[in-house]
């Protein structure tokens, strides 16, 4: 059995929970904050569903976790080399805020370089996400 490494990122954020997850759940509002998964959000109409995104390296495919009442948002994002990659996310509550979760698992042959750099992409894009929402730009 093989498993990764794995690191949880999080952040909190001085908003309701539902405000949050609701906001998360919207595929349009990927481009707001989420800069690693491009732009151009649309849904995609070919038989493998989900969301198309483009990106510096083409046209990725991203499937949603279906809304649920547990804050869930986990992700599958398929890359243009077929590659899929599992992103477990959640929204937690945290006193009157949220805490949002993100875990980062290492893929094969990543340098510790470049695991790092994901990291820190993805701590980017949290820090971009709490000042979106707490601003009251969503």
């Amino acid at each position: 059995m093989h498993t990764s490494e794995a690191r949880t990122l999080s952040i909190t954020i001085q908003r309701c929970p539902h405000q949050v997850y609701d906001f998360l759940t919207d595929p349009l509002n990927l481009p707001k904050w989420a800069s690693g998964l491009g732009g151009n959000i649309r849904a995609n109409t070919g038989p493998e569903g989900g969301w198309l995104a483009d990106t510096p390296g083409g046209v990725i495919i991203i499937h949603f976790s279906p809304t649920n009442d547990f804050g869930v948002l986990d992700h599958v994002v398929t890359l243009t080399s077929g590659a899929s990659l599992f992103v477990p996310m959640r929204v937690l509550i945290n006193g009157g805020g949220s805490e949002v979760l993100v875990t980062l698992f290492r893929q094969a042959g990543m340098s510790d370089e470049g695991y790092q750099a994901d990291a820190d992409w993805v701590m980017r894009d949290l820090n971009t996400l709490r000042a979106l929402l707490e601003r009251g730009g969503a």
